[in-house]
């Protein structure tokens, strides 16, 4: 099967992607049929971001190629125009910002939990009544 996918590039840590047609048994960056394009995320304000040849995208789908879901998200994007790519990145990072909230809430309830059950341990201690020794009977 024929794929449209991404193709990473870059450096660590600064993604390039070209936008890719190959088979789908192929590595990720492996070998490719054509490439109809490239994306890159962390491109500086004013630079190109985003280009795709929508007519080999239209001519490969019409051939049974099928888009993956992150080309299928930045074809539409395209469509609407730079507003379209500038609010998806804007969501990305909303949702980012979101999920390092959330997992830092989540810590810090378990640090309460933790410290919560630290405190409760003496006091159940205190609670309990004391056993004292039998005393021994001196025979003498």
């Amino acid at each position: 099967m024929v794929v449209i996918r991404l193709s990473r590039g870059g450096s660590k840590k600064r993604p390039y992607f070209n936008v890719v047609v190959a088979e789908s048994s192929k590595k990720r960056d492996g070998r490719f049929i054509e490439r109809v394009g490239f994306y890159n995320p962390s491109a500086r304000e004013g630079s190109e971001t985003l280009r795709l040849e929508s007519e080999r995208i239209e001519y490969w789908q019409s051939n049974g190629a099928q888009l993956s879901e992150t080309v299928n998200r930045i074809v539409k994007l395209n469509a609407k125009g730079p507003d379209g790519l500038v609010a998806m990145k804007k969501k990305d990072e909303a949702k980012a910002l979101a999920r390092k909230n959330k997992k830092a809430a989540d810590n810090a309830a378990k640090v309460e939990e933790a410290v919560s059950a630290e405190e409760e341990a003496p006091k159940e201690e205190a609670a309990a009544p004391k056993e004292e020794a039998p005393k021994e009977a001196d025979d003498k």
